[in-house]
């Protein structure tokens, strides 16, 4: 399932808005060629793992509260616990509800 983000209605400049992110944390990515819309759980993914605070608020102002947080239930499949852990508090967001934690605990099983 993929969510709709109308950038328009979040921003009046047109289709070449961007968040201001640090273009290290897309190291593996073309920055300039990133679809911010098509993209947004990758890039939601990615800032809530390795962005700073600054970060997390941009990526709140561009996509909004609500898209976040039904993309953390719905669609990121993996964080890691400190993130996982984070994420729960900052959001206000318990962490069964996140489908990367449910996930987790579903697929619990001996490490050898």
């Amino acid at each position: 399932m993929y969510i709709y983000i109308d950038m328009e209605k979040q921003h009046n400049s047109g289709s070449d808005v961007k968040p201001v992110l640090d273009k290290g944390l897309f190291w593996d990515w073309r920055y300039d060629d990133i679809d911010w819309q098509l993209s947004y759980r990758s890039i939601i993914e990615r800032v809530l793992e390795r962005g700073s605070n600054e970060e997390w608020e941009e990526i709140i102002r561009f996509y909004g509260n609500p898209v976040i947080i039904k993309t953390l239930k719905e669609e990121i499949k993996f964080l890691p616990d400190y993130t996982i852990d984070k994420v729960s508090n900052y959001f206000n967001i318990r962490k069964e509800e996140m489908a990367c934690y449910v996930r987790k605990q579903l697929r619990k099983g001996q490490w050898i």
